[in-house]
């Protein structure tokens, strides 16, 4: 007699990318893909009435980002457990999604093996990272214990002012964000105007300074 399949929900905006998971999922005999969507809404629907042993969820996706359909699958369901699977690097985001709900966070990049790894890992409610990412969090509490408080700053940003601090150190601009986001340009410029605040930034051009030397520094970790 066949095991019961675990049943997975895929929520990504790239079609492509979806397929290339759906398929890599079904070479699995005791896996199965039993909903698929692009939309945060469609997301909770599937997860409503497909009742999914594990939904994994990208970052980025139209309207809402994966961060805060985290937290309103949370809400519905306390149990269901969540991988993201991203481009987006983890220094950026691990922490917040695993503070959103996620048990793992796994990069597009990664071979099959490695992405069929973190789902077995996360079905078993057990907490899926890389090693540099295990390390680089145990040296930030490690830090945060012994008072140094200044490289955790950024930990104060919402997850919407993490996303636009990322975008200005990426380069964008007002307009450009604005656009990516789906917000006005006021609600950027009020953004722009929290970040400064918090990071105790005196000017526009010192909030782009410190985004830039921000994303340089993570990405060479």
């Amino acid at each position: 007699m066949c095991a019961v399949k675990r049943r997975i929900v895929i929520v990504e905006d790239h079609p492509i990318t979806r397929r290339g998971v759906m398929a890599l999922i079904a070479r699995e005999p005791d896996l199965e893909v039993c909903g698929e969507t692009d939309s945060a809404p469609k997301a909770l629907d599937l997860i409503r009435t497909t009742l999914p042993d594990l939904a994994i969820i990208d970052i980025s996706l139209k309207n809402v980002s994966g961060i805060e359909l985290m937290k309103n699958i949370k809400s519905l369901v306390p149990e269901l457990p969540l991988l993201v699977m991203t481009m987006h690097e983890e220094s950026l985001y691990a922490e917040r999604a695993l503070r959103a709900g996620a048990r793992g966070y796994v990069m597009k990049h990664e071979g099959p093996a490695q992405i069929i790894a973190a789902i077995r890992t996360v079905l078993k409610n057990e907490l899926f990272l890389s090693e540099t990412m295990k390390e680089m969090m145990l040296d930030r509490l490690v830090n945060k214990r012994r008072g140094d408080d200044s490289m955790f700053a950024i930990d104060s940003l919402t997850d919407r002012e993490m996303e636009v601090f990322q975008l200005i150190g990426t380069g964008f601009s007002t307009r450009q964000i604005a656009s990516t986001l789906n917000l006005s340009s006021k609600t950027v410029d009020s953004h722009r105007d929290h970040l400064k605040l918090k990071l105790r930034l005196e000017s526009g051009a010192e909030l782009v300074r410190t985004a830039v030397q921000w994303m340089k520094t993570e990405h060479v970790r």
